[in-house]
């Protein structure tokens, strides 16, 4: 998707507030800086954490609709990559150390078999996915859309999916010359065309069954 048709978007996805984290100033933060973190500094706000650029972003924890397609990505990338010994797939929260400077959660992912040794460790993954999900709602539509699509850009992710819950869309991004291009707008019975999982035949509504 252009700039111009999303340099608008608003967020709550925002730098967080260090005054009770304890930690280095913002821009400074590191995987090391993130994993010190408790499992949950700030379980009253209700928060995730993720650091781009040193930046340590608080996110709003994701919402029933939200989780709910998330499932169901899971379930058919599950069913298309690793049930057909092509790859392995990941669910949030599951890192992602993309760069020395970066840790993400994103909603899905996959690694395919060629990667698979390089960049999945046990306890995370180091490096760039091939395929990245991101399942936006209003409160996260601009952060997906700018500062986590120039991380992934940058990091080499080959293809990136923006999943609009409540649009029902599923917009297919992939990599070209260092950045996400645009390839396909897909809703209702659109097939999703994916050059990471090849030969994918799933159609933009099953990702939102149960909304229906």
């Amino acid at each position: 998707m252009a700039t111009s048709m999303i340099e608008h978007v608003q967020t709550v996805v925002l730098p967080a507030n260090l005054s009770d984290i304890n930690g280095p100033r913002q821009g400074k933060w590191t995987f090391n800086d993130f994993a010190s973190l408790p499992a949950n500094p700030n379980a009253e706000k209700q928060q995730r954490y993720e650091i781009i650029d040193g930046v340590l972003y608080a996110a709003p924890l994701p919402n029933e609709t939200h989780q709910k397609v998330v499932g169901w990505i899971y379930y058919y990338l599950t069913s298309h990559v690793r049930l057909a010994n092509r790859g392995k797939v990941f669910v949030a929260p599951f890192d992602v150390e993309i760069g020395a400077d970066a840790v993400v959660q994103p909603d899905v992912l996959v690694v395919l078999n060629d990667n698979l040794g390089c960049i999945v460790t046990p306890n995370r993954v180091i490096g760039a996915p091939d395929l990245v999900v991101e399942v936006s709602t209003p409160d996260t539509t601009g952060y997906d859309r700018r500062e986590k699509q120039d991380v992934y850009a940058r990091a080499g992710v080959r293809e990136y999916w923006v999943v609009d819950a409540a649009a029902e869309t599923v917009e297919v991004m992939v990599l070209r010359g260092g950045t996400f291009r645009p390839v396909k707008v897909c809703y209702g019975k659109s097939l999703i065309p994916s050059k990471v999982v090849q030969g994918m035949p799933v159609i933009a509504e099953q990702f939102f069954a149960d909304k229906r």
